[in-house]
Order: C-alpha cells, then sequence, then structure tokens
C-alpha cells in the first residue's frame, strides 16, 4: 500500500527506478519501527530506496513536520547526502492527505533516531 501510495517512487530522491522484471526498486519503510510500537499503517510509512532507507534508518536523514529533508552532522558526507536528495529538498509525498507520513510518526523518528 505505501509503494502505490508514492507511485513507486523514493520519498528522498523522487526516483522511480523499475528493475528489469518490472518491479519498483524501492521498499516501504517504517518511520517508527514495529518493534518501537509504530503500528503497520500507511502515514507511519515512506517509500525510499535501499541507500535512502539505509540512511533513514541509521539517522543520517530525517524529515521535519512540513516535509523538509535533514540531514545530520554526524554524515560522514553530508554534501553527498544533500546531493543525492531531491533538488526542492522535500520529501514527495501521497496525494491523499491520510496516506502521507503523520507529524507524530515524523517526531518520535527525530527525538529517537535522527542524529542532530
Amino acid at each position: 500500500m505505501v509503494l502505490h501510495a508514492y507511485d513507486d517512487r523514493c520519498a528522498i530522491s523522487t526516483l522511480k527506478l523499475i528493475n528489469g522484471g518490472g518491479r519498483a526498486e524501492v521498499a516501504a519503510a517504517h518511520i517508527q519501527p514495529v518493534q518501537a510500537n509504530g503500528p503497520d499503517i500507511v502515514s507511519n510509512g515512506l517509500a525510499l530506496s535501499g541507500t535512502a532507507h539505509w540512511m533513514f534508518d541509521r539517522g543520517l536523514i530525517s524529515l521535519s513536520d512540513d516535509l523538509n529533508v535533514l540531514v545530520s552532522r554526524h554524515a560522514n558526507d553530508p554534501d553527498g547526502v544533500r546531493a543525492f536528495i531531491n533538488r526542492s529538498g522535500r520529501a514527495i509525498v501521497p496525494q491523499r492527505a491520510f496516506e502521507r507520513p503523520h507529524p507524530h510518526f515524523l517526531r518520535w523518528h527525530r527525538e529517537h533516531c535522527f542524529k542532530q
């Protein structure tokens, strides 16, 4: 459901890469992990490429409530991370409001994962 909501695009890079088998090269990622009592719902998810998912899970990137992509000062190549982010510097989100990342989950990620 998350991949469909994001039209198979990475929320961070906006790339829509389709492999030779016709599958999108993005995965659904929890904002607040299920292991940390995050619900398995679309508004607690993002469609992310492998690189974006890795950076998000390790707290090297996060999202503000207004969906600006935040880059950790702990990133060893902050310019490279910024080059990976789409030109707007904002995450793309689903068109339907109820599928967009909920501020509660974004706040949780910034407070518990993001390395400020």
